[in-house]
């Protein structure tokens, strides 16, 4: 009674444990079983490159090209 000071798998804290167990369970399924669960996710094609003309609109969705070199580059690649 007076050595347990209220840290046992049933009091206390231990609900962190079992907190902590079910996140990482979490973990494992959504990573792990799911195809790491750190790779590019809503890609319908299945690449693991993104298309020139995406990396493009994103460029240019940054701000890091101009709209008359998006138009350009765009042709190019069509």
């Amino acid at each position: 009674m007076m050595g347990d000071f209220g840290m046992g798998m049933g009091s206390g804290f231990g609900w962190i444990f079992w907190l902590l167990l079910i996140v990482a369970v979490f973990f494992l399924f959504r990573g792990g079983f799911l195809g790491c669960g750190m790779g590019r996710r809503g890609n319908d094609t299945g690449s693991s490159e993104e298309s020139p003309l995406s990396i493009l609109k994103q460029r240019y969705a940054k701000g890091e090209i101009s709209k008359d070199e998006f138009e350009r580059m765009k042709k190019e690649l069509l």
